[in-house]
């Protein structure tokens, strides 16, 4: 059976995009591939975050992945940091991987940019992390979006070097994963670009209704069509997507035929919308509320992903290192 790995940073909630961009079909994939899904903490100290806030965000999005339907005994849902294996193995690799290399990733110039007062190593050798991650369970394919394929790239060029250094086969080259028809891009509120933590667009799935009906209503808009069936502007066209993913087609249908006869209110269709994204979260923030309160489930669900993760890590990680040399006397 072919591995699927994808990982999440643990900071803040997760938003809509999270959930029909991705889980969604992570849940439908878990009977017919070996996926490991993990809550990347490691990462996200490239931001130095308080230790409380750290697990904080570990607890959080442990919870909102259980409570999206990723099934512990269906896949390995485990905590980045519970897996010694990826650090050794990001040491290898990072022997691996050259200063110009990483200094040209877009992901680090953007950082650089961001944050010129915290250009700290791990922000410049955060994709020989991400390989490792990858490379650790030996995985076929890997979700990403546009902004991740550099990264994924990355993580190919190293699994080529480490063979060939080491005239092994120790590493497949990951694919990037792909949904087919089901992929799909959630728009944020801000009329451009796609829903995201950092771009502040985003509604979260632990977001209680009078939040989400706010940053609805202030959705950017134009002044209307004004000739009928006209195209639609993106800022209109990102508001219909999101309606597309949440009401009823009779309701997508209703506001299209609005817009196409030139008599929609965005008003209405705002309301509408706000309405139906509360309706989707509501059983979402229920079951989030549940689990997150259960403290011995979550301890089992962490153990029991810990336990998969490593097996697999260290099976890997027993190879590289005797690829590389390392013998015990």
């Amino acid at each position: 059976m072919d591995t699927v790995l994808s990982g999440i940073r643990s900071t803040g909630h997760l938003h809509l995009g999270n959930y029909f961009g991705a889980l969604r079909n992570f849940v439908k994939i878990q009977d017919t591939y070996n996926c490991f899904f993990f809550i990347a903490d490691l990462h996200s100290l490239t931001t130095h975050p308080h230790p409380t806030d750290l697990h904080n965000g570990v607890h959080i999005i442990l919870s909102e992945y259980l409570a999206a339907g990723l099934d512990p005994y269906k896949c390995a849902l485990f905590v980045q940091s519970d897996i010694p294996e990826v650090c050794e193995l990001f040491v290898l690799l990072n022997m691996l991987a050259y200063k110009g290399e990483m200094e040209r990733t877009a992901s680090f110039k953007d950082k650089v940019r961001q944050n010129p007062d915290n250009v700290n190593t791990g922000l410049l050798t955060y994709p020989v992390l991400m390989a490792a991650d990858i490379l650790i369970h030996r995985a076929k394919y890997v979700p990403v979006g546009k902004d991740q394929e550099q990264h994924l790239e990355i993580a190919r060029l190293l699994a080529r070097r480490f063979n060939n250094m080491y005239g092994v086969d120790v590493f497949p080259e990951p694919q990037a994963f792909n949904f087919g028809a089901n992929l799909v891009k959630v728009p944020g509120l801000d009329g451009s670009g796609k829903m995201g933590k950092s771009e502040g667009n985003g509604i979260f799935l632990y977001e209680d209704d009078k939040s989400i009906t706010k940053k609805v209503m202030r959705a950017v808009t134009d002044s209307g069509p004004t000739e009928p069936n006209s195209p639609k502007p993106e800022v209109i066209e990102n508001l219909f997507t999101l309606m597309n993913l949440v009401s009823e087609s009779d309701t997508l249908a209703f506001f299209d035929e609005k817009w196409n006869d030139c008599s929609i209110r965005y008003g209405d269709l705002k309301k509408q919308l706000a309405t139906d994204i509360c309706k989707t979260v509501a059983p979402i923030r229920e079951r989030i509320d549940a689990i997150s309160n259960d403290a011995d489930y979550l301890r089992k669900v962490a153990a029991l992903g810990r336990d998969k993760a490593r097996e697999s890590a260290s099976a890997t990680l027993k190879l590289a290192r005797e690829a590389v040399g390392f013998k015990a006397f």
